[in-house]
């Protein structure tokens, strides 16, 4: 699907659909007018037979309007005109593709950049539209054999342009819009991939075919031995029960100066997640396909910032590998040293997420980066504290953390800052080791970050952890969301200055 941006008079544009809002109340925005004027009050008649009357999200598609050139009018419920704002306005891009889909038109003008959005700009408006539409018109069917699913018509959308002067911001939404779109999803089709195709050797793949797209990538893939030399035991002890070996997969944007320090961004990636010998329920263990998002929006991330060409240095760091029980697979009680030297007493070998990632962690000393973000879905707890709705971030610095939550409210992928407290350390004592890998039940996410937050003392960090942001696991209706790789650009975005 392509996007551009147009200066036209919608009266006149040969395209399939014109997308118009109205306000509630039936009160028409500025290009609905035109068209109401132009097909001699021909909108009104509609409106006034009640099928359609604004509240946010409606839709109405109207065909061979009098004086209209297009085909199709698809009129769109823009809400209360004096109390619309971005969580409303993206819902209403979302129903507009949805309309939109269910028609056969492969060209459309749309026309609700002009939407009332309290402290929202052109630029804004914009972008959220060409991010929901390529999310709209999204399909996972690599894995069908037999059909490909619903098809899609659209392939051109053109932004109207009603002012001259927004043309620039325009273009520019809409190549962020796209690379951002692009990102996620690369993140959708990594996540939605099975286990038996998306494997630690599968990620490891994808990384290098992504380096051969763009000349500011490099990828390196360290395998076990390598591992081993450098004193992963902990990534180590989750893959060591699975046929299927480790990779520690390292993406590396050079957009800035050489001396400039990167942010660097580390991605959970538990290709498959049984729980090892601390074994799953079986009913919903499916799921566990995407125990490997943090890594999926780590690469849609880099994928974005390679396609946007960001005058910043960026890694990308994937700790990969198989959680699976059998004789060799690591036990409870087991004690494992970890690369910085500090040993963890495995509980639950089920928390084994938290043990490849503070090998990554520490493995990233190296590059003295200027931020690290790691994302992971680390824990059930988090979702029964936040949802769905809110990824929880712990962060050990609070100008990474603002920032953060900034890009959170700013692309509406929002985040919710959760204690970091030294008083939670003391439910990881051991026995006899360093730490335990499991604070026990209570306030399972922050122990979580807490175990994390002992590898990365020498820089700048925070956790982000998605579980229950980063997929729908509903039967036939689960799949991965993207989260949160607009989020992830959007903070390198700011980084970047762009």
């Amino acid at each position: 699907m392509q996007f551009t941006s147009r200066s036209v008079n919608p009266v006149k544009a040969k395209h399939q659909c014109l997308i118009v809002g109205l306000y509630e109340n039936s009160e028409l925005s500025a290009t609905a007018s035109l068209l109401d004027q132009a097909s001699k009050g021909h909108l009104q008649r509609i409106l006034k037979r009640g099928d359609i009357s604004g509240k946010a999200g409606e839709t109405l598609v109207l065909h061979d309007v009098p004086n209209i050139t297009a085909q199709r009018v698809l009129l769109v419920g823009l809400g209360n005109q004096d109390r619309g704002d971005g969580a409303g306005f993206v819902k209403i891009a979302a129903a507009t593709i949805a309309a939109l889909q269910k028609t056969q038109a492969t060209s459309t003008l749309c026309c609700l950049g002009e939407a009332q959005v309290s402290d929202r700009d052109i630029y804004w408006k914009s972008r959220r539209l060409v991010e929901q539409f390529h999310a709209g018109v999204y399909r996972f069917n690599t894995m069908r054999g037999t059909s490909s699913g619903a098809p899609v018509y659209l392939q051109q959308v053109d932004l109207l342009v009603s002012d001259k002067a927004d043309s620039k911001n325009i273009k520019r939404a809409i190549k962020d819009g796209s690379g951002v779109a692009l990102g996620t999803k690369t993140a959708k089709d990594l996540a939605n991939s099975p286990g038996n195709i998306c494997t630690p050797t599968y990620l490891a793949q994808q990384s290098k075919k992504l380096a051969k797209t763009y000349p500011s990538l490099t990828t390196t893939v360290l395998e076990e031995a390598d591992m081993k030399k450098l004193g992963m035991g902990s990534l180590l002890s989750v893959s060591q029960g699975s046929a299927e070996p480790a990779k520690l997969i390292v993406i590396r944007h050079k957009g800035g100066k050489a001396k400039d320090a990167p942010h660097v961004l580390v991605g959970k990636g538990i290709t498959f997640d049984t729980g090892g010998i601390s074994l799953k329920s079986p009913g919903t263990m499916y799921e566990m396909i995407y125990d490997m998002c943090g890594a999926a929006s780590v690469i849609g991330a880099i994928h974005t910032v390679a396609e946007l060409n960001l005058p910043i240095n960026v890694i990308a760091v994937i700790a990969a590998a198989e959680n699976m029980p059998s004789s060799t697979a690591s036990r409870p009680g087991d004690i494992v040293k970890t690369m910085s030297g500090q040993t963890v007493e495995i509980l639950n070998t089920d928390a084994e997420g938290r043990l490849v990632l503070c090998d990554a962690l520490t493995y990233i000393d190296k590059f003295n980066p200027a931020t690290v973000i790691d994302v992971a879905t680390l824990t059930g707890a988090v979702v029964v504290a936040l949802g769905s709705h809110a990824s929880a971030v712990y962060a050990n610095d609070e100008d990474v953390a603002q920032r953060i939550n900034q890009a959170g409210e700013n692309t509406l992928d929002r985040v919710w800052r959760m204690p970091l407290w030294d008083d939670y350390q003391s439910q990881l004592n051991s026995a006899f080791a360093d730490m335990t890998n499991t604070g026990g039940r209570d306030a399972g996410s922050i122990t979580a970050a807490c175990f994390l937050a002992r590898f990365t003392k020498k820089y700048r960090w925070a956790h982000l952890d998605i579980a229950g942001t980063a997929h729908r696991a509903n039967g036939s209706d689960k799949a991965a969301t993207g989260r949160p790789v607009n989020l992830l650009c959007q903070y390198l975005m700011d980084q970047a200055g762009s």
